[in-house]
């Protein structure tokens, strides 16, 4: 690995679940440089990352003026005779905003017109990749420009160190709710619309009825603030209690197959599941479908798939 000056680096990554996910082959580039990492993310990315025991991590507000007295109340605590830089995934004005003002030399895409905030500004691709490959390919660009010697292709899976604290939440879900049953495990929910069009799949509650009439055990776990959706979707499936996002990830790997929408749940998934079936309607899998082999994904951009192409790819997986 070439010697580089830089000794820290500030990642700042994207705002929601599914982003988050799609980033960590950034994130495990950025740690194999040897620097101390500091992750800067929404609150809630704290107990998703918790497994990494190898950086720091900022909570951010959303709130640039508060987020940028953080960062440097962090740079200064901590000080360091090596260089500190940033490190953008999100194309925001605002994020990089906030980095300039905490006094970091930042690295990221010109967007937004924010070039001028940037120290090290790289041009979009032009091609249509992947959101894994499109943050992999300025990850990339970045650690090159600043002396490092990273992979030139991102993983072709998704990588997350998990806690023994989350094995035991999701072993005792299984264990006290579902008395260590076998158990198809849906996510009927999907926080926001993309082009003002629904991204939930319309059939889960006729397909969790006859998933129940064939003998399965149909289960969510849906996060408090979406428990009311999930039980509109799906109204007879059981509902576990809920669960850190964490220990959510370890419950997908105990499931005999996750059915869910292109949403974050799909990309925890990506992460942990023995079997994923992903289910598109309004979305382009080739953008942001799951980032794994193993999943099935099906439907497309402006088609859903039926009960019956959803229930007999079930059948093939378990």
């Amino acid at each position: 690995m070439a010697v580089s000056p830089i000794g820290r680096i500030y990642i700042r990554l994207p705002n929601w679940i599914g982003d988050v996910c799609m980033s960590l082959p950034s994130l495990h580039a950025v740690i194999a440089t040897g620097c101390e990492v500091i992750v800067c993310a929404k609150p809630w990315a704290q107990d998703l990352l918790k497994g990494f025991t190898n950086i720091g991590f900022i909570p951010l507000t959303g709130k640039w003026s508060e987020d940028r007295k953080r960062i440097k109340q962090h740079r200064q605590q901590y000080n360091t005779d090596k260089q500190s830089v940033g490190l953008l995934l999100p194309d925001s004005l605002t994020s990089a905003l906030t980095f300039r003002l905490a006094g970091l030399a930042c690295a990221g895409y010109k967007d937004d017109g924010r070039q001028l905030l940037l120290k090290w500004a790289f041009d979009k691709p032009k091609e249509s990749l992947h959101a894994v490959e499109s943050w992999y390919r300025l990850t990339y660009l970045a650690l090159s420009a600043w002396g490092f010697s990273p992979e030139k292709q991102p993983n072709q899976a998704l990588s997350l160190p998990l806690t023994i604290d989350h094995y035991q939440q999701a072993h005792a879900v299984v264990t006290e709710a579902l008395a260590n049953k076998p158990f198809i495990l849906i996510a009927p929910t999907a926080t926001g619309k993309h082009h003002g069009r629904e991204k939930v799949w319309p059939f889960f509650d006729t397909l969790t009825k006859k998933l129940q009439s064939e003998g399965f055990t149909v289960a969510m776990c849906p996060p408090p603030n979406e428990k009311e959706m999930a039980l509109q979707n799906a109204p007879t499936a059981q509902l576990l209690p809920p669960v850190s996002l964490g220990a959510f990830v370890a419950l997908l790997e105990k499931a005999s197959v996750v059915i869910c929408n292109d949403s974050g749940v799909s990309h925890l998934a990506s992460i942990s599941a023995k079997h994923q079936i992903t289910l598109i309607g309004v979305t382009e899998a080739e953008r942001t479908g799951p980032w794994s082999s193993k999943a099935i994904i099906l439907g497309k951009m402006n088609h859903w798939p039926s009960v019956e192409d959803v229930n007999e790819s079930i059948k093939k997986v378990v």
